[in-house]
């Protein structure tokens, strides 16, 4: 035994640790090799399992958001569990009641089309034209050759290939909703938990930079919610007046597309804006004007007022970050854009640049 080395500190119950391996050279390529696998099957992992790990951020960016309100309920004095239950039932009574006022305009529309086919083939029967049209290209014929077995086989793998869409949805949204809760019902353990494992010599200076980035996270949340069902109100109010049909469906599609940053308040400004056209050309009109000047009231009033306490972010940063987000993770990636640019910024005001500084 060398007498330079330092004696080995018994470990309890597990006896004493021996002297360490000789840094041999296979050892050395053998433990290169054991890593370069360990991170390929990692990459492996997480490419198989994106689709859920996709998941498990929007029920972490959502609890993040919500945390806020349970904190407040339980300074209230309501009890944490009851907090937590009572956000979760707020959470399914809006999401339900985006589903009832979506669901029913689409099945009435669809049932009101399918009720007009007869009517529509008969005025098509009656158009000369249309008839001599048939006879010449021999439309009837090329629509029975194409109604074999091979055209029913697509259609009806279309219809399972919807119905998979449909359960995969409510699947992934019950996945994301059960996800949420839990994490909002160990919000404070998994914070503590997440803390403890860095360093004790920079812990406390962690926690800070950790605490703030939350709470900016939960500020840029409630304020988006704000906007967005305020945007929502006011775009049910305007379809009250100008007599859009399903104006309540219309408002919760604005609400909706209005989370979405930088292109969001457009998209749900153009499909309003379409059922307006489809109704008529003046409530069309209407619309478009409506949202011309609602969208510039948002943009430099509203949104500014509201978000100056939450984040501060560059612009251009904003719409770079949204953009990159809506490459890598589609919506959801436009959606955890901003707070993700906001903690980044405080990271590097807080740490880099001060380091940076000192060297």
């Amino acid at each position: 035994m060398d007498p330079d080395e330092p004696p080995a500190v018994p470990s309890g119950k597990f006896g004493t640790p021996g002297r360490p391996l000789r840094r041999s050279s296979f050892l050395i390529g053998f433990t290169g090799a054991l890593g370069v696998l360990l991170a390929y099957t990692l990459y492996l992992g997480i490419r198989n399992a994106g689709g859920i790990l996709v998941l498990v951020v929007i029920a972490l960016f959502l609890a993040v958001g919500l945390n806020p309100a349970v904190v407040r309920l339980g300074r209230w004095g309501v009890p944490h569990g009851l907090a937590v239950a009572a956000v979760a039932l707020t959470v399914v009574l809006l999401l339900c009641g985006g589903v009832v006022a979506l669901v029913p305009p689409i099945v009435t529309q669809s049932g009101q089309f399918i009720d007009q086919i007869p009517s529509l083939l008969d005025e098509l029967r009656r158009n000369p034209t249309v008839n001599d049209l048939v006879e010449r290209y021999d439309v009837v014929e090329r629509v029975q050759n194409a109604a074999n077995a091979q055209t029913v086989g697509r259609a009806l793998g279309g219809v399972l290939g919807g119905a998979q869409l449909i359960f995969g949805t409510v699947f992934r949204t019950l996945t994301v909703l059960v996800l949420t809760i839990y994490f909002l019902a160990y919000f404070d353990r998994l914070r503590s938990l997440g803390y403890s494992l860095v360093p004790r010599s920079r812990r406390e200076r962690v926690q800070l930079i950790g605490d703030e980035i939350l709470a900016k996270v939960g500020s840029y949340m409630v304020g988006a919610l704000s906007i967005a069902v305020l945007a929502g109100a006011t775009t049910f109010v305007f379809a009250l007046i100008v007599d859009l049909p399903y104006p309540f469906a219309l408002a919760v599609v604005v609400a909706v597309t209005d989370l979405i940053p930088q292109i969001g308040a457009t998209l749900g400004a153009v499909i309003v804006s379409l059922v307006g056209f489809a109704a008529d050309l003046p409530t069309g009109i209407a619309c478009a004007v409506f949202f011309l000047i609602y969208q510039q009231v948002e943009n430099y009033l509203i949104y500014p007022k509201v978000m100056r306490r939450s984040v501060e972010v560059n612009e251009v940063a904003a719409l770079l970050a949204a953009l990159l987000g809506v490459s890598l993770l589609g919506v959801v990636g436009a959606l955890i854009a901003i707070p993700t640019v906001a903690a980044l910024q405080l990271i590097l005001r807080e740490v880099v640049l001060p380091r940076q500084q000192r060297r």
